[in-house]
């Protein structure tokens, strides 16, 4: 079973076990983790599921859509290169992100 860990701001971390395919966000939402809204509930819609990959986790995740590229142009903390959606992160092994000051 893949593990997500999640960083908070402020350097605190959350390791979950997360279930092979379904998405980063969905993990910390049902898990009751603080630090992701999603708001859209997982549509791409609303940019409150904001986090940044950690180093070394990049490779191998899904490209950007252009759905996914416009909102994250609309998040409430900095757009980075390393900015993603959660919603948009199927987990497929393990990895690392790290929540935004804010997500609205």
């Amino acid at each position: 079973m893949p593990k997500v860990t999640f960083i908070q701001p402020d350097g605190m971390q959350n390791v979950l076990d997360a279930e092979a395919g379904t998405s980063v966000m969905r993990t910390a939402v049902s898990n009751g983790l603080p630090g992701i809204v999603a708001e859209c509930g997982g549509s791409a819609m609303c940019a409150t599921c904001h986090v940044y990959v950690e180093d070394g986790y990049l490779d191998g995740l899904p490209e950007i859509s252009d759905v996914e590229d416009e909102m994250l142009d609309c998040t409430a903390a900095e757009r980075c290169a390393n900015s993603r959606l959660s919603c948009q992160l199927p987990v497929v092994s393990d990895l690392a992100v790290r929540f935004p000051d804010a997500q609205v």
